[in-house]
């Protein structure tokens, strides 16, 4: 169950590398290479959004104690869908400004425009990188704490069980032996 998550969590992490990768692209194209560029994000973004419902549906079906730590995943996920989400939408922007630009012939400073951009995304890439792979590790680290914790609740069963079994048999020796000594007073 969780290889399936952690599959559907490979190839979104991909599918957001690519897609964040063509949105810094998007500023520097021109005409039909523009306009294809935007047509291959939005179809991307729709394949992580049928991801992100991929990954909701399999933590549904994972165990309730497990699940928190993927449910955690998801929140981040989603968010990180939503800032792709919107660079997109300011890449857009950009593209219409550049467009009206293009027709006006107001060209400015777009190449140091881009570059800022572009530098930007970058830095937002790797930081989420780096957010997304302490997150991963904190919950590598939380699943083996709650095995051990699950591990050492089963061995406390076990001994409170045999426990228990010992204070049967004695209850029922006491139970013997008294109904012996009842028998021994009564002769």
């Amino acid at each position: 169950m969780s290889s399936d998550f952690e599959s559907y969590e490979q190839d979104f992490a991909v599918l957001t590398a690519e897609i964040t990768g063509r949105i810094g692209k998007v500023p520097k194209l021109v005409g039909d290479e523009k306009k294809q560029m935007v047509a291959n994000v939005e179809k991307q973004l729709e394949e992580a959004r049928e991801l992100l419902e991929q990954m909701e549906l399999e933590v549904r079906e994972i165990a309730p104690q497990s699940r928190g730590m993927y449910s955690s995943r998801m929140r981040s996920y989603k968010q990180e869908m939503g800032k792709l989400e919107a660079d997109f939408k300011r890449s857009r922007i950009a593209y219409s400004d550049e467009v009206r630009n293009e027709l006006l012939g107001d060209d400015g400073n777009s190449s140091e425009n881009q570059r800022a951009h572009l530098l930007d995304n970058t830095e937002r890439l790797e930081r989420s990188s780096r957010r997304l792979e302490a997150g991963y590790q904190i919950a590598v680290e939380t699943e083996q704490i709650g095995q051990e914790m699950l591990e050492n609740l089963s061995h406390d069963r076990e001994k409170i069980q045999r426990a228990r079994e010992r204070l049967r048999e004695t209850d029922a020796n006491l139970g013997k032996s008294s109904r012996i000594l009842t028998g021994m007073l009564r002769r």
